[in-house]
Order: structure tokens, then sequence, then C-alpha cells
């Protein structure tokens, strides 16, 4: 991997093409059929995206509850 902990590129994916890639590694992983190094690295870029997910998905819940909070300061309704 070029970058340490397999991080390359992960800041510029968005939520659908990183959650498609850990897909994609699960499958490999449970395919059995990589070199153990291979399913290291590959495990450890799994983490990253994973990570990275996660951190989209929070900003996303945090948006929802910022325009949530606005609405209601307006008096619209939920």
């Amino acid at each position: 991997m070029s970058e340490a902990n397999g991080t390359a590129g992960i800041d510029g994916m968005t939520f659908g093409e990183a959650l498609a890639e850990l897909e994609q590694i699960v499958a490999d992983l449970e395919s059995g059929a990589l070199e153990l190094e291979e399913s290291l690295e590959r495990y450890e870029r799994g983490v990253a995206l994973l990570r990275a997910c996660r951190a989209k998905l929070e900003a996303a819940e945090q948006k929802v509850t910022m325009l949530i909070g606005e609405l209601e300061d307006n008096g619209v309704p939920e």
C-alpha cells in the first residue's frame, strides 16, 4: 500500500464508493484465496474504510439534526 494503514485515496471517496470497496474486501477475505500478507493488507484497508464510512455517517447525522433544529426554530413541525 502506498500510504500507512492502507488509507490511500479514502478521503476523496464517496460513502458509496467506500462501502462498495469494503464489501469487496469482505468478500475477498471470506473467499480464503488470499495469502496471509495480502489478507492483512486488505483487512487493514477495510478497517480504514470502515472508519471513513462511520465518519461520513456521523457527519450526515449531525447535518440532519442541525436541519431539523432549523425547521423547529422556524416553527415548521417535523
